[in-house]
């Protein structure tokens, strides 16, 4: 039976009087150290070994007083010795030990006076055995009860994935793979997370069984894990009378972790170092919301490397749970603390009760991070509350057992996981974060509580969320959030299952196949909660399905549904501090049938920055304040502005046989530089007909491309030139190959491209694709000689303020709100351009903007060896660079409106109203889409 406090500090003072006369070291240590783990209900015999013999650094034997391997080592003196010397003498000691038995803690003491030192987070402590009652909590580790922070820890969590993927490793090598192989492993972590956190009674009981009851070579130490297993899973008062003692004082389990029997495997001596090694480390610095990430990639070495890139930190699942539920929970109860009226304790209990009545679902739950995270927070407040509780009942003092106020509870939470593995790993991380808050609430109450053996689990379903009723796992009416992170795919990219999920849910009517994976879960989720308007939903998604095409499919189709937003985070950097992090851009979409009272939408000034809560009147399917509708594809500029068009297509591919069969596509028309030094050497005259060929990647990187540009060849110097000759067959036959017939019309004009759009005058060149990540898309005048590819969007003879306008803030704002996305890159169209409203400009205006944008060409050309890629790099902007766009940006927002923008998301507000003022006789998506649902 675990021990509160006040009874320890009782014990401390009892042990404090006893011993405060003792003096001689060898008549008396070992029962001191008996009687000090006694005051923490500890059975020293169970953790800790006296006189462990160990090589000293001068090779000569030595005996450690104390050893409890991983944990602690004592050296003990007799009164009034010098404890300075004791300590170089337990480190000396502590050179000698296997890495996996190095203490973290080291004690020396003369009885009377104890320095304790905390090796791993280099401090020190000194006191007298007189202290020793205000004192105890420094030896908290001896069960476990310190006070460890399970917030993201990022090297903590790497060196666990290391730990374990160590111990992987070794049972994979030795054959022990499978099923089999994973059940195991996760069995392994919770012992060894039970041991380092106080589910088993005695921390490090778990760590000092494998060290003194298996064999150093490893021999038996399979079989002996699996009958440790068994016990774990069997009810004391089923167990044999003649269990092995050290065993017997594990605790039972259930839960369903340890039912079943496994392959037992084969150990050796460095295998079992391994798992030593596992047991050794500090499992409580890692929180349960990275096991399943963890574990994921403990199984696959190249994933382990890249850890940070596969699990959600802490952070970013609460920008989803704090407005989705959370922040509203926690202002209720803020506002029944601050009252002093009668009914506040009564209140009080409606709230708790009204706290375990919540249900949540994650539909796409992995290995549950998202529910992991919510059910912490539920437990957090419920303490917050029942503390409260206690000083309104019992004057501050202790209330009752702490096992009869805790409701909140594992079998709140529901999720559903496509994979098996990840699915179980989810039901073992919820109850060991239902330790964690155990722990928590004992230490709250001064009574310790564990909730064992495990009568409660999460219901975690192994299976496709998109084929089956949410419902049969649990019903709508008593469902009160669905949250999560569902998978990302674009359309292009789906595997032929996601397609046929796609289509289930969706249909195969109008344009819903150009949809995200994603929205596959918002459909269904709307759809789950019609039948509980009371339902909120908070969803993680990549930017894609607020942007471009998409939104105008997606929103006017939920929308017409009655769902509403009611909170969102525009896009942000869905990242986390740990190596290999991810880079992938996500917004986070609250939703819910009831009209809400209040709508926020949260903005970010960088996608690297701490959100800004504003709280707007409406929220738009492009995460906006306004009202909902789509900008359509206008074919046209604006009267009075230059046409964009696509650049040239040359479609000179050839289809040819590879000598070792199947066939690969070369271009004969366009080459790269050592293609073009080839033409040359074998006829010098192509040289007159070869003309620098820019797409968008070329434009960005810097490494441009060349073409044959033939139109105005004479057909007799053609006609002689065999390394033309020969390019131009290659052409024809590929043309006449085709599919298209426009393609293999021109198979007859093999000297031309298919698509002739290259302007007679120097033109304004804008990538059709380009990264995401940059705050501006790189934009250039390239000259009339620079044959543009069909990868350019150009407008022909644009003056220098088209360049400005193009990459100001106000229209980089405008474009990643209605550009199409490939991947999560931008993908530039005349559409985007079309629909921009520019702003009405007179002469001196222009003249300005014309001199900011020569400041900002002129700023390019002082770094001659740096291309467009480098110099747009978001971290790695030159400071002169960002100075001159941000005095050009200033610029044009005040042409817009006189006072600054806050966020970009201002600026998209302002030009959508100006869009709708300007097109009044706008007829949107929406309008038809809600037209097509009321028929």
């Amino acid at each position: 039976m675990r021990l509160s406090w006040n009874e320890i500090r009782s014990r401390a003072g009892k042990f404090s009087k006893r011993w405060k006369d003792a003096s001689y070291e060898k008549g008396e240590t070992q029962t001191f150290y008996d009687e000090l783990f006694h005051i923490f209900g500890v059975d020293r015999k169970q953790v800790a070994v006296y006189e462990k013999q160990v090589k000293k650094l001068d090779n000569k034997n030595g005996f450690i007083d104390l050893f409890w391997p991983g944990q602690l080592v004592v050296e003990q003196k007799s009164a009034g010795k010098d404890l300075s010397k004791a300590t170089r003498q337990a480190l000396d000691y502590c050179s000698s030990l296997k890495k996996a038995e190095v203490p973290r803690f080291i004690l020396v003491s003369d009885f009377q006076n104890f320095q304790l030192f905390d090796l791993q987070e280099r401090k020190e402590f000194n006191f007298k055995l007189a202290e020793i009652s205000a004192k105890v909590e420094l030896f908290g580790f001896i069960i476990g009860r310190e006070a460890p922070i399970y917030q993201d820890q990022p090297e903590a969590n790497i060196e666990a994935a290391e730990v374990m993927g160590a111990v992987h490793d070794a049972l994979e090598q030795s054959g022990y793979v499978g099923d089999d192989l994973e059940r195991f492993l996760v069995r392994l972590l919770f012992c060894l997370f039970a041991d380092s956190t106080g589910i088993f009674e005695v921390k490090g009981s778990f760590q000092t069984w494998l060290h003194d009851r298996t064999a150093e070579d490893g021999s038996f130490m399979g079989a002996q894990l699996s009958e440790l297993f068994q016990v774990l899973d069997t009810p004391n008062n089923k167990r044999h009378k003649n269990l092995d003692e050290d065993l017997a004082k594990f605790p039972y389990i259930n839960g369903g972790l340890f039912h079943g029997c496994l392959s037992i495997p084969s150990f050796d001596a460095g295998m079992r170092d391994e798992l030593l090694a596992a047991a050794a480390f500090r499992w409580e610095r890692v929180s349960p919301a990275i096991f399943g990430s963890l574990f994921q990639s403990v199984m696959n070495r190249e994933e382990r490397r890249k850890l940070g890139a596969h699990y959600t930190s802490e952070s970013n699942i609460l920008k989803v749970i704090r407005p989705l539920f959370l922040d509203e929970l926690r202002i209720r109860f803020d506002r029944l603390r601050i009252r002093r009226d009668t009914r506040r304790t009564k209140d009080l209990q409606e709230f708790l009760k009204d706290l375990r009545s919540k249900r949540f679902l994650d539909p796409a739950c992995g290995c549950g991070n998202f529910l992991i995270v919510a059910y912490r927070e539920m437990r957090q407040l419920e303490l917050d509350v029942l503390i409260e509780v206690r000083k309104e009942i019992a004057g501050g003092g202790q209330l009752f057992d702490p096992g009869t106020l805790s409701e909140v509870n594992v079998d709140q939470f529901y999720g559903i996981e496509v994979d098996e593995f990840p699915a179980r790993i989810a039901e073992t991380a919820m109850w060991m974060m239902d330790h964690i808050m155990n722990n928590k609430l004992g230490e709250a109450f001064d009574q310790p509580y564990v909730r064992l053996p495990l009568s409660e689990a999460a219901h975690i379903r192994h299976g496709n969320a998109l084929e089956f009723d949410w419902a049969e796992l649990v019903r709508p009416k008593d469902c009160s959030y669905v949250l999560g992170n569902p998978p990302f795919r674009g359309h292009q990219w789906r595997t032929d299952k996601q397609q046929a999920d796609m289509a289930r849910v969706w249909g195969k009517e109008g344009q819903v196949n150009r949809l995200d994976y994603v929205t596959c879960w918002f459909k269904k989720a709307v759809d789950y909660a019609t039948s509980n308007k009371n339902i909120r939903i908070g969803f993680v998604s990549t930017n894609s399905i607020t942007q471009g095409e998409q939104s105008g499919i997606l929103w006017p189709r939920l929308f017409a549904e009655g769902i509403s937003i009611y909170f969102a985070h525009r896009t942000f950097q869905w990242n986390n501090e740990a190596r290999g992090k991810a880079a992938v851009h996500c917004v986070i979409i609250g939703m819910t049938h009831k009209p809400p009272a209040d709508r926020t939408i949260y903005d970010y000034t960088h996608v690297r920055s701490e959100p800004v809560a504003t709280a707007v009147k409406t929220i738009n399917g492009y995460l906006i304040d306004g009202p909902q509708y789509a900008i359509p594809a206008r074919s046209k500029p604006p009267i009075g502005i230059l046409k964009m068009h696509k650049g040239s297509q040359p479609t000179d591919g050839a289809r040819l046989k590879k000598p070792g069969g199947g066939y690969v596509t070369t271009s004969n028309l366009i080459m790269d530089e050592a293609g073009k030094d080839e033409l040359i050497e074998a006829d010098p005259i192509t040289k007159k007909w070869l003309r620098s060929y820019v797409g968008g990647d070329e434009l960005i990187s810097g490494n441009w491309r060349w073409c044959l540009w033939l139109k105005e060849a004479k057909p007799s110097e053609v006609k002689s030139c065999k390394a033309i000759k020969d390019r131009l067959d290659r052409v024809r036959k590929g043309r006449a190959l085709s599919t298209t017939a426009s393609v293999r019309a021109f198979a007859k004009y093999p000297t031309l491209f298919t698509q002739d759009r290259q302007p007679d005058v120097d033109y304004l060149a804008v990538p059709e694709v380009s990264s995401e990540t940059r705050e501006y898309i790189p934009i250039a005048i390239l000259s009339k000689n620079v044959i543009a590819s069909n990868k350019l969007m150009i407008v022909p003879g644009a003056p220098l303020h088209y360049h400005g306008i193009l990459m100001s803030a106000m229209h980089m704002a405008w474009m990643r709100t209605v550009a199409g996305r490939l991947k999560s890159d931008y993908s530039y169209s005349p559409a985007v351009y079309n629909s921009f409203p520019w702003p009405e400009l007179k002469k001196e205006q222009r003249d300005k903007i014309e001199k900011l944008t020569q400041s900002v060409i002129d700023i390019r050309i002082t770094f001659p060896d740096d291309q467009l890629d480098d110099l747009y790099d978001t971290d790695g902007m030159p400071p002169t660079l960002r100075k001159a766009h941000e005095l050009l940006d200033r610029y044009v927002d005040s042409l817009y409106k006189a006072k600054p923008f806050a966020f970009e998301r201002e600026r998209v507000e302002h030009l959508f109203s100006l869009y709708e003022s300007r097109n009044a006789t706008l007829v949107t998506k929406a309008a038809k889409t809600n037209k097509r649902a009321k028929r």
